[in-house]
């Protein structure tokens, strides 16, 4: 199998030939370790990343507080860059990645425009994104408002223990606590009530769950 081959093979979401072809002419395939910073807040958006393996976590900062938004996983496009790009806007979040190895195809965003008209499995794809993000980010509202802190935690723990495939999740408090929006000191106290209920068990660096 060929470079060209195996490239197609990568983005086998996306159906027209000849769009295969435009991206494999414009996109660049980057690998990147975990830490990485892909897009910052306030930064101009001149490109699109689409994930072929890996992670990257979307965020919000403000002082010392975070909260994430979303998660682009493998096939998928970080949608507050993608809108930002649309409207020639600069970005609202942050990005980094979250897993060794990722590998992002990148792309220069002033030619998304010309995609939509021309090619509608990129139109599709575009509108998928919008729509799972719109999802997300509703039930992550919702969540917020109607649901209690504790409910929250033990939610969050369940969806990424699914998600990983481990009742072992690799989780610091302090962590859990940048995904919620609240501090480390509620986490921590939330953790341990739920170790006495035997939900979870505590370990260093790590949360078991139980049930």
């Amino acid at each position: 199998m060929d470079n060209r081959e195996i490239f197609f093979k990568k983005i086998s979401f996306f159906k027209e030939p000849e769009f295969k072809d435009e991206l494999l002419q414009h996109a660049q395939l980057m690998s990147f370790k975990k830490g990485d910073i892909i897009v910052r807040n306030g930064q101009q958006v001149r490109f699109l990343p689409i994930v072929l393996n890996g992670a990257i976590r979307v965020f919000q900062q403000k002082e010392d507080r975070e909260v994430s938004l979303y998660y682009v996983r493998k096939g998928e496009t970080c949608t507050m860059s993608l809108a930002a790009a649309y409207f020639n806007n600069k970005s609202v979040s942050h990005g980094i990645v979250m897993e060794d190895n990722t590998e992002i195809l990148i792309f220069p965003s002033d030619l998304i425009t010309k995609w939509q008209l021309q090619y509608p499995s990129w139109n599709q794809y575009v509108l998928q994104m919008f729509r799972k993000r719109y999802d997300e980010l509703i039930n992550s509202f919702e969540g917020v408002v109607f649901d209690h802190i504790n409910v929250r935690v033990l939610e969050y723990l369940k969806r990424k223990s699914i998600v990983e495939e481990s009742r072992i999740l690799n989780i610091s408090h302090q962590n859990l606590a940048k995904e919620l929006g609240t501090t480390r000191v509620v986490i921590s106290r939330i953790l341990k009530q739920f170790e006495r209920e035997k939900k979870i068990k505590l370990l260093r660096g790590q949360i078991e769950l139980k049930q």
